[in-house]
């Protein structure tokens, strides 16, 4: 890219006119989201809520009133966006209680999710109409402090199983159990006329845990009317069996890694003709476990500062750290981390659709702003490079869930992005040195050290 001529950097602060003015920020080196190679000494002139011009180099005499932010020497990423997170469902160690599915308790972790660099979230499900979709709008047009927010509506699980009752104790305006093809065509069609992003089906029964799985002509039928409706599907699933079948009914997205054992030929193949998104979550299995075994990057403030107060005296209890590795679930848990980073790896290798989500904010122990940054750290971990992470991270989460005015930083984009201390193309850890985080064109956020939960 060539170097900015002082010509269209005035044209670009004579665009912001009326009653504000651009900002201009200047000196960082910026990983746009594409994938391409670090940009280095970027000039962005933001106008309103918009980038209108970026490129590398550029000083020049501004006009008296332009804002002139100095980056030099810092990293700036785009928003990151997360395709498969909850709201509402966790207040510290507390879950699943329909009582905590209110406006103050979401907007907590929204602001959290934003001072922790994850500017777009989408609820995937166990939502309650009432409550979610006046906030949506609100979000969406930036009359309310946090990430901006999508969502799947209350979502479609199955009579005596998924989702567990004991683990999301939800409402029943929060929740569908269609027993009939008519009753799941009709939650579908309630969903759409509220104005649902996506609609979410739970099949499997939790790694044997449940006793029954949806029936196919139930997510056959949720399928076939919500296409109809022009909404797409995403589905919770665990097994490749479950998988594969969702796939060649013409599911939209598979909402989790496939963890039971490797994906193979026929599948990748089927995955790529029908276009189907995959978000592995490996964050969750890992998040099961890795907190009794307190990691040194626990005592870190980037992880400190993410945990409310009941959850920290939680990880500081030498008995239920003993409880949690004593658990057989434990090795389960590791063991399917294993098989959904592989799977990443040979999925994303074959050009299949990648997001980006964590299944953060379902469960206490998957913590808004830490699971996105673990999850970006494993997925290096499954060997895509830093730039390949970040990638999908940020403009191919934006582009599962169609949105194409963030996610990348580029003219007439969003302003969304993070300023990091270090580069994160040289290690992905650098994620987590959170200088700012700017939304909408404004900071929203300074180091995460001065965030409280």
């Amino acid at each position: 890219m060539s170097r900015l001529r002082p010509t269209l950097l005035f044209l670009a602060l004579a665009a912001a006119g009326g009653t504000h003015a651009a900002t201009v920020i200047r000196g960082a080196t910026v990983i746009d989201g594409t994938g391409a190679a670090p940009m280095r000494d970027v000039t962005l002139v933001i106008n309103g809520d918009r980038i209108s011009l970026m490129g590398p180099g550029l000083r020049a005499k501004m006009p008296a009133d332009t804002k002139v932010v100095d980056y030099t020497g810092k990293t700036i990423i785009p928003g990151i966006v997360s395709d498969h997170s909850h709201v509402g469902s966790v207040d510290g160690t507390r879950s699943g209680l329909p009582a905590l599915y209110n406006r103050d308790n979401i907007l907590r972790q929204l602001k959290q999710w934003q001072a922790y660099g994850v500017t777009t979230v989408t609820s995937l499900g166990v939502n309650v109409p009432a409550v979610f979709y006046p906030l949506r709008a609100e979000l969406h047009a930036g009359k309310a402090p946090g990430s901006d927010l999508f969502g799947a509506d209350r979502g479609i699980g199955v009579p005596n199983g998924a989702p567990p009752a004991k683990m999301m104790k939800a409402g029943p305006d929060q929740l569908d159990r269609p027993e009939t093809p008519d009753q799941a065509r009709a939650a579908v069609d309630a969903a759409a006329d509220r104005g649902t992003d996506l609609i979410k089906i739970w099949l499997d029964d939790f790694n044997g845990s449940l006793p029954v799985k949806m029936k196919p002509e139930i997510w056959r039928a949720v399928i076939a009317e919500a296409h109809a409706k022009g909404l797409r599907v995403a589905a919770h699933v665990y097994y490749l069996e479950d998988a594969r079948r969702l796939v060649d009914d013409g599911v939209d997205i598979l909402a989790h890694g496939v963890r039971d054992q490797p994906v193979d030929a026929g599948f990748v193949e089927a995955m790529k003709r029908h276009g189907t998104w995959y978000i592995a979550t490996l964050d969750l299995n890992e998040a099961a476990y890795i907190y009794a075994r307190h990691p040194a990057w626990m005592d870190r403030p980037f992880f400190t500062h993410a945990v409310q107060p009941d959850l920290a005296r939680q990880f500081a209890d030498a008995a239920w750290r003993d409880r949690v590795q004593g658990d057989g679930a434990t090795k389960t848990d590791e063991d399917a981390l294993q098989v959904n980073l592989k799977n990443l790896k040979t999925l994303y290798d074959a050009g299949v659709n990648i997001g980006f989500g964590t299944d953060a904010g379902a469960m206490p122990l998957r913590i808004p702003g830490v699971a996105e940054h673990r999850e970006l750290a494993l997925m290096v971990d499954a060997g895509l490079t830093p730039l390949q992470a970040i990638h999908v991270a940020t403009q191919r989460a934006a582009a599962l869930l169609r949105l194409d005015d963030r996610g990348v930083l580029a003219n007439g984009k969003r302003a969304d992005f993070v300023v990091l201390d270090d580069d994160p193309s040289k290690d992905i850890e650098a994620t987590t040195s959170i200088h700012a985080v700017w939304e909408r064109g404004q900071q929203v956020s300074g180091p995460v050290a001065s965030f409280r939960p």
